[in-house]
Parts: C-alpha cells; sequence; structure tokens
C-alpha cells in the first residue's frame, strides 16, 4: 500500500468547522484497502472550480449549506463542465434532501450533522470505484 499515490479528497465548504469536521471523520485513510488521502480545503466556489479544473482530484466533497454558493448547484455545474468528472459526495441539510443530491448529479450523500462512520463508508465506497477506473501505475 505505501507505494500508491495518496488520493487527493477537495473539500469544500463556507465553514471551516465543516471542513476539519470532514477531515477529522475520515482521517489518513477511511479504510484499510484504500491508500491514504490528502486534503485539498476550497472555502469559495471559484477555489473549487479552479482546483477541479487542473485535475488530480479523485474525490470531491461538497457542503451543500455552504453560502453564498451551496455545493449542490456546484456539484452539478461540475458534472456538466468537466469530461470525467471525479465522484462527488455532497453533505445535505437533512435526511430528507437526499433527492437534491441526485438533482445534482452527486454519486454520494450524507446528512449533517456529519456522521463519521457513514461518512467513512459513502467516502470508502466512491474512492473504491474511483481506484477501480484509475490506469495502474508501473513500479
Amino acid at each position: 500500500m505505501s507505494s500508491e499515490r495518496p488520493l487527493k479528497v477537495l473539500v469544500y465548504s463556507d465553514d471551516r468547522t465543516t471542513r476539519e469536521s470532514v477531515r477529522l471523520a475520515l482521517g489518513k485513510r477511511p479504510a484499510a484497502d484504500l491508500p491514504e488521502l490528502e486534503y485539498v480545503e476550497c472555502a469559495t466556489e471559484p477555489a473549487v472550480i479552479k482546483t477541479m479544473d487542473k485535475g488530480g482530484i479523485d474525490l470531491a466533497i461538497l457542503d451543500g449549506e455552504a453560502v453564498p454558493a451551496g455545493g449542490l448547484g456546484i456539484a452539478r455545474q461540475l458534472k456538466d463542465e468537466i469530461f470525467q468528472c471525479p465522484p462527488i459526495l455532497v453533505i445535505t441539510g437533512r435526511p430528507q434532501d437526499a433527492w437534491l443530491a441526485t438533482w445534482s448529479r452527486a454519486e454520494g450523500a450524507v446528512s449533517h450533522p456529519i456522521d463519521p462512520i457513514r461518512l467513512a463508508e459513502v467516502t470508502a465506497d466512491l474512492l473504491r470505484q474511483r481506484v477501480a477506473k484509475l490506469p495502474a501505475t508501473t513500479a
């Protein structure tokens, strides 16, 4: 495992405590079978767009409650504009907002308050799918 490159996870929220909650919930590795995570934090929509346009992100976790630009709208925009967009996990305001995650075309959703176990499970599932699609690297 140690020879694998870290997986880059973008975490977007205008609230630094939400970004910190995501990082603390996931830690260095959300599951033993995955490489370590490297975080890229963004507090604004332009920063998310710029970072995603550069490429190299394996998963984007977007706060649907962020202001002024919510993660649900950003997720939909990214899916429209980026060819082979990496998976996106949105954090909704409440479990009943899961339909908004479907509208945004996000592959995963969890709700506030963040449940660390649920977040790790959904993140690990999305990253496993991502890793399976990545080209094999030569050692």
